[in-house]
């Protein structure tokens, strides 16, 4: 379920890179799949840590978001 959508521009943000993207790897080897990691870490509104965006990317069109522990997502614009 998607409780929230924020702009990514609107929060506090990094880049991070995980070990694999510095070696210019892909996460799969299609590219596509439900939990694609991304180079972004952001901090949700009152949140104190930072969290990984993810990316559910099919086809050519994909939707960002950072999930919860209960499975639901906040959408990243």
């Amino acid at each position: 379920m998607i409780i929230a959508t924020h702009n990514l521009e609107d929060l506090e943000q990094k880049k991070e890179l995980l070990w694999w993207q510095k070696k210019g790897l892909s996460y799969s080897r299609s590219g596509y799949g439900k939990k694609i990691p991304t180079i972004y870490m952001v901090k949700l509104p009152g949140g104190k840590r930072w969290r990984r965006v993810y990316c559910c990317i099919y086809s050519n069109i994909g939707t960002c978001y950072v999930p919860d522990k209960n499975g639901n997502w906040t959408v990243i614009r």
